[in-house]
């Protein structure tokens, strides 16, 4: 039996919110998406990358104290590919333009997603206690 061509594919890697999980993170995040079929070479999947790389960043820097883990969800159906980072700290931060040098990570990230023709969001969890940032990247 084969699966549609529309079949969603999702990988959950849990891992504790320490500085190694970013490498592991990206690590994960290639082998994934690549035995799914997205070329290692396909610019999305290097912006993509990119992208993850800084938001795990940003929950190993900010999150650890409040999230002694984080959860990285790598999803890819038809034309898409999409990720979510989530960690329990309670701040949910905006993506929204600033002025201050430090904090523009997302504000990074928000320009290079609308430049591909993606999207971004940041959710609260259902207790408000934590967040997943979540972006989507058409192939």
């Amino acid at each position: 039996m084969t699966l549609p061509t529309a079949a969603h594919r999702r990988h959950v890697l849990t891992a504790p919110t320490l500085p190694a999980t970013v490498a592991l993170a990206r690590r994960t995040g290639e082998q994934t998406w690549t035995a799914w079929g997205v070329a290692p070479t396909h610019l999305t999947l290097g912006q993509a990358l990119l992208i993850l790389t800084e938001l795990v960043t940003n929950s190993v820097r900010h999150a650890a104290p409040a999230s002694p883990s984080l959860d990285v969800i790598y999803a890819h159906a038809d034309g898409v590919l999409a990720f979510g980072v989530h960690d329990r700290h309670p701040f949910l931060p905006r993506f929204t333009p600033t002025t201050d040098r430090a904090g523009r990570g997302l504000d990074l990230i928000a320009e290079l997603v609308n430049e591909l023709g993606g999207t971004h969001i940041a959710r609260p969890d259902i207790d408000e206690r934590g967040k997943t940032i979540w972006i989507t990247l058409p192939m």
